[in-house]
């Protein structure tokens, strides 16, 4: 078997909801990060063999298959085929491992792997699993279905339950969690103050910098929130943010590199998935990530770099508690909670910006994890050449 190499990856900035990416078709989206990953890679259009795309509440302007509708708005070759995947919150980082998937098999040597959305546009409850009101058996994806009442009872399902019953079980207070969401702004602030992002970041129109992170915010305001449910600890100060965005990456084969001449910039080490309580839902980056290091034989001392979806900031605080990381190497440039979380393209969006940072500071591992709806959990390991 041979490599996956990662040549290029590329996003837009995450625009706020109502922000500056509002407007924006999400298929234009999809199609300014991929123009502008061809044109990086120096690569004729027509060599691509697919492009896999994740997208949530595939609906309205998302639906009718928008990997092949943002392809085409970029004016790219009709031939060039396009397929979207929904693995909720991990579609694009799905995305990624179908693609790499597809280059290992030996059937495909070019594919084109990454997510767009526009939660402006579409709004969050539309979403397969909900993330509003707490779903029973009267609404939603589970309506009608008496396997899943067996199985689970009517117990709602919903994101702000689960993180809930996160911050229950491993004893993270509001305090914990608030603290944790001022840090990811303050990283963010600092990252895009430095510029960082710089070179993973390509403009739309006006727009050219994440619209998300927050300088003047305080632990004084964001003990001023409401609770998201009746007594519970999350916020919306330790939640991710509604967000609108799109980015993408170029996956190819030892062949295609020769052949075209291309420059991998990292090779895919590792990818899983596993999958725990859809109740809790939120939980499964831990036994994903402990999965994918016996897969591998690693240790978490061997990962220079983590980026793990600020879904809910008891989300990160369990996955931390659970495996004893170095919170100094986890999101160090802020996450979802500061940048914003546009869901279809955020697991793309955090393996570019886990690539850009691993060659800034010199890391060889990168590890990748986001809970997704479901109660499931992608990993990604990727070493950079």
């Amino acid at each position: 078997m041979g490599e996956v190499y990662i040549v290029e990856a590329v996003r837009t900035p995450v625009g706020r909801r109502r922000g500056g990416l509002a407007a924006v078709h999400p298929a234009d989206l999809g199609a300014r990060v991929l123009s502008e990953l061809i044109a990086r890679a120096g690569l004729d259009p027509a060599a691509v063999d697919d492009v896999v795309f994740g997208c949530v509440d595939a609906v309205g302007p998302q639906a009718g298959d928008i990997a092949r509708t943002s392809w085409l708005a970029a004016g790219l070759p009709e031939e060039v085929p396009g397929v979207t995947v929904d693995r909720q919150c991990g579609s694009s980082q799905q995305a990624v491992h179908f693609a790499a998937q597809a280059v290992l098999s030996g059937t495909q040597d070019l594919v084109v792997a990454g997510g767009t959305q526009n939660m402006s546009m579409v709004p969050i409850a539309f979403s397969a699993l909900g993330a509003g009101e707490p779903l029973g058996l009267t609404e939603g994806p589970f309506a009608g279905s008496e396997g899943w009442r067996a199985r689970y009872g009517d117990q709602p399902v919903d994101q702000f339950r689960g993180a809930e019953l996160i911050a229950a079980r491993w004893g993270i207070t509001r305090q914990d969690q608030e603290e944790f969401a001022l840090s990811s702004h303050h990283r963010a602030v600092r990252a895009l103050d430095e510029g960082r992002f710089a070179r993973e970041t390509v403009a739309y129109g006006e727009v050219t910098a994440d619209e998300g992170p927050r300088r003047d915010t305080t632990a004084e305001k964001m003990a001023a929130l409401a609770p998201l449910l009746p007594g519970g600890t999350v916020t919306a100060a330790s939640s991710s943010q509604i967000s609108d965005g799109a980015a993408a990456l170029l996956l190819a084969s030892d062949r295609a590199v020769r052949e075209h001449g291309l420059t991998p910039r990292a090779r895919v080490h590792h990818l899983s998935v596993r999958g725990e309580d859809p109740i809790r839902m939120l939980s499964a980056p831990i036994p994903a990530t402990a999965h994918a290091l016996r897969k591998t034989g690693m240790r978490l001392d061997d990962i220079d770099l983590v980026e793990i979806n600020e879904a809910f900031a008891p989300v990160v605080l369990a996955w931390l508690k659970e495996t004893g990381a170095d919170p100094d190497r986890v999101n160090v440039n802020g996450g979802a909670i500061a940048l914003g979380h546009p869901l279809g393209a955020t697991g793309a969006r955090l393996m570019t910006t886990l690539l850009h940072e691993l060659e800034r500071t010199g890391g060889r591992f990168g590890l990748q994890t986001m809970c997704e709806g479901g109660g499931q959990a992608n990993v990604t390991i990727v070493e950079r050449l």
